[in-house]
């Protein structure tokens, strides 16, 4: 019988395909570039792939906006490039899995093609249609703003008083859950994925799917009289039915993995996504990774915040979920920030010391990691001088909305510079050339500016480099003695050292195991350990510990 959580002993690398590797010099990145660097993801010791999205789409949002499920977009590939790239995979020992996005689809699917051009159509009901208010239907149904940061999430359906929902960008349509025929086509769609032999999805959105169906007005939290929609349509009562039936019509069938981008989760209700009958296998959990925003909807509005608040989220998560059921381990995705540039906040450190510090901490949790591409080189944020320079739908809605708000363009720049969902879709650095070894042509979003610091070919090989650290701590993690420890052992918080230091323990029957981490610049005095130092960033001769030293990280088998 297969085991049911094999899942566990991965590592899992995500791929954005748009800012990987080029491999016809059109400046997109495309399927025949990621099979070309198959070699460098084996031998960084990566068992898994995500995939962000391939399908075909217009590419409003970046692929999140899919027109067709069962295509691959050209600029990419073709789907035979697709199966070449899960069947070299598979021959390197690489699971792949792919982004499923269900929530909505791109206003160029057929689907919503034809419920616009047939209100009696089936399709009408694939989608969420209210008639407008006010006499001519001129004002939306409810006053919701859309989840991107800036106006309504209802468009008018052209030369109608009807409006159509979308949580996201207009151009995403939101698909109407309620409609069991609509279900069963999503069903139908991921199987066939499924059946091609990919190991599962990552779920986007997943949280979205059931709306309030009073689709009653809400109390405004802005100039615009608008308020955050989800509040109507995050995790609302009755979702659980639709993702029971989810699991049990695809995922569970095929021992599928599943990870959940489940926002708007209380630790409460974890057990119902990833407990032993949960809807997913594991689930990232928002909570400290958006430490430094006050709403993931609204990066202009930004927060201070201090390392041992940060810890105390951290150990919140492990805790709350270590009861219930697995954790997704992050510190980067395509919609965060680099996260060198955003937890190290002395740039003097945000090198290879702040890179392998913040690499520590997260990796060796208790869960899966997840490695987003660039982040195994250190790579940090771009800065941008004009909004202009910005491609993505949200920054500029959240550039726009702080206008609104009265601020002033300067701060507005400044705060979406280090929010922008831009940061992690600068090109993959492969070597310090001008268009860092992504492309031969011109790169379809400008490079991060910083890769003569941090690129794949002057960090291979060389013992102090962070690519090199990130190959260690795979090695440490799920090819040593201390494997089984670091995979299924508990954990345990420590709040004996000082507050700009995070420790925790892995522990089981055989292994006692330690995490330390000083993540500010100064030499932070600590109990004095003694045991076997598995892993330093600093200086790896050291046998007894008394003090860190800036951002140094160290993992000691007691």
């Amino acid at each position: 019988m297969a085991n049911p959580t094999w899942w566990k002993d991965e590592v899992i690398y995500q791929i954005y395909p748009m800012s990987f590797k080029d491999s016809n010099g059109d400046g997109i990145g495309d399927i025949p570039g990621i099979i070309e660097k198959l070699d460098y993801l084996q031998d960084l010791g990566i068992t898994m792939i995500w995939l962000s999205p391939m399908y075909k789409s217009p590419m409003v949002d970046n692929g999140y906006d899919i027109s067709d499920y069962r295509d691959v977009n050209p600029m990419f590939g073709t789907m035979a490039d697709l199966d070449e790239f899960i069947h070299q995979a598979k021959e390197r020992g690489i699971k792949v899995i792919l982004d499923l996005v269900i929530n909505h689809t791109s206003d160029q699917h057929e689907w919503f093609q034809q419920a616009l051009a047939d209100p009696t159509s089936k399709y009408r009901d694939y989608y969420i249609f209210k008639e407008g208010r006010g006499e001519n239907g001129d004002e939306a149904p409810t006053n919701w703003r859309s989840n991107f940061g800036q106006n309504s999430s209802w468009t008018r359906v052209p030369n109608s008083t009807e409006w159509y929902h979308h949580v996201f960008a207009p151009e995403q349509p939101d698909l109407n859950w309620e409609n069991p025929a609509l279900r069963e086509e999503i069903y139908d769609m991921i199987n066939w994925w499924l059946e091609k032999g990919i190991a599962g999805f990552r779920v986007d959105a997943i949280t979205f799917i059931k709306k309030d169906q009073d689709f009653a007005d809400i109390e405004p939290d802005g100039n615009d009289g608008l308020g955050k929609v989800k509040r109507k349509t995050e995790n609302r009562p009755g979702i659980e039915v639709f993702l029971k039936e989810l699991n049990e019509k695809t995922f569970k069938p095929f021992n599928a993995v599943t990870v959940g981008e489940a926002s708007g989760v209380p630790y409460e209700e974890y057990d119902q996504f990833i407990g032993d009958e949960g809807y997913s296998s594991m689930i990232f959990d928002f909570k400290y990774a958006d430490i430094d925003i006050f709403s993931g909807s609204e990066m202009y509005k930004q927060r201070d915040w201090t390392i041992d608040e940060w810890r105390d989220r951290i150990f919140k998560s492990q805790e709350s979920i270590q009861k219930v059921g697995w954790n997704a381990n992050f510190l980067e995705n395509h919609d965060q920030p680099r996260s060198v540039s955003k937890f190290i906040k002395d740039p003097a450190w945000r090198n290879h010391y702040g890179a392998t510090a913040l690499g520590t901490l997260y990796f060796f949790l208790r869960g899966t990691p997840f490695i987003y591409q660039g982040q195994e080189i250190g790579m940090l944020n771009a800065e941008r001088h004009d909004i202009s320079e910005f491609n993505d739908i949200s920054t500029h809605n959240n550039y726009n909305r702080a206008l609104e708000e009265q601020w002033a363009p300067a701060d507005a720049l400044k705060a979406v510079n280090r929010r922008s969902r831009d940061n992690a879709r600068t090109p993959m650095q492969w070597d310090a050339t001008s268009n860092v070894g992504f492309t031969t042509g011109t790169p379809w979003l400008a490079t991060s500016g910083n890769a003569a610091e941090f690129n794949v070919l002057d960090e291979a090989g060389i013992a102090t480099s962070t690519l090199e650290f990130y190959r260690e701590m795979i090695q440490l993690h799920f090819r040593s003695e201390l494997t089984d420890t670091l995979i299924n052992g508990r954990f345990e918080p420590d709040y004996t050292v000082p507050d700009s230091v995070i420790s925790y323990y892995r522990v089981d029957d055989n292994h006692r195991v330690q995490i330390l981490v000083n993540l500010s610049k100064d030499v932070q005095s600590i109990p004095e350990m003694t045991g076997e130092i598995k892993l330093n960033n600093w200086d790896n001769s050291l046998t007894v510990v008394d003090a860190l030293q800036p951002y140094q990280a160290i993992v000691v088998e007691k």
